[in-house]
């Protein structure tokens, strides 16, 4: 039986003056994670937050913290992140010159690894170190900013990397991230992602659309 679709909200298109507010609102929602984009303006074009906000919103949020690391290298900030809140951390084979060691680390902390591919990063990317994560991230656009267009092309990896981790035997989340509204949520889903991040679907309208918003990306 397939697991239940999870969504998990990105703060990237929260009320940043609000945020703590905004977690607690989009938690009452519906929503299953709450995603953390970090960004460096080196790694990707663009500067989000680091350990201090994910320290801050952790006391509004119940649910798990899923924390996106698009910085490099990634290494000297992941024990800042785990103790800042982070509940997964999820890091780019491209990131740092030993992802296994990257995950091993991650786990050492406690915490539950991921690893993430670019539009461009092949599915076999994960295949020396699909024993190590508890989720994989596909992302549907290039990372760096919110509001992209879906990518069609990463369905047939998501397809190739639901084959993988069935063969693995392992429970491991199939997350995927950018240009998810209603219409690509559904696609997905058929592909075999069981988590959606979504930013602009998730958090356009204000807190009275939330739990409509949430409820359209489930389908």
């Amino acid at each position: 039986m397939a697991s239940p679709v999870r969504i998990a909200p990105s703060i990237l298109s929260a009320d940043f003056a609000r945020l703590g507010t905004e977690v607690e609102a989009i938690e009452a929602a519906g929503a299953d994670l709450i995603h953390v984009d970090v960004m460096d303006g080196h790694f990707v074009p663009n500067l989000t937050i680091g350990p201090m906000v994910v320290k801050a919103i952790k006391p509004h949020a119940k649910k798990p913290l899923d924390v996106h690391l698009m910085i490099s290298p990634v290494d000297p900030y992941i024990e800042a992140f785990a103790e800042a809140g982070a509940d997964g951390l999820t890091v780019h084979p491209e990131a740092g010159p030993h992802v296994h060691r990257t995950l091993q680390l991650i786990r050492s902390l406690g915490k539950r690894p991921g690893v993430v591919l670019n539009p461009g990063t092949p599915a076999d990317a994960i295949d020396y170190v699909i024993d190590l994560v508890d989720l994989v991230l596909v992302m549907s656009v290039n990372p760096g900013f919110g509001g992209q267009s879906f990518i069609t092309s990463q369905l047939r990896k998501v397809e190739e990397i639901a084959n993988k981790i069935a063969r693995s035997g392992r429970a491991i989340d199939l997350e995927i991230d950018g240009g998810i509204n209603p219409q690509t949520a559904k696609q997905a889903i058929n592909a075999g992602a069981n988590v959606l991040v979504a930013g602009t679907a998730a958090f356009s309208g204000g807190p009275s659309k939330y739990a409509a918003n949430i409820a359209a990306l489930r389908g």
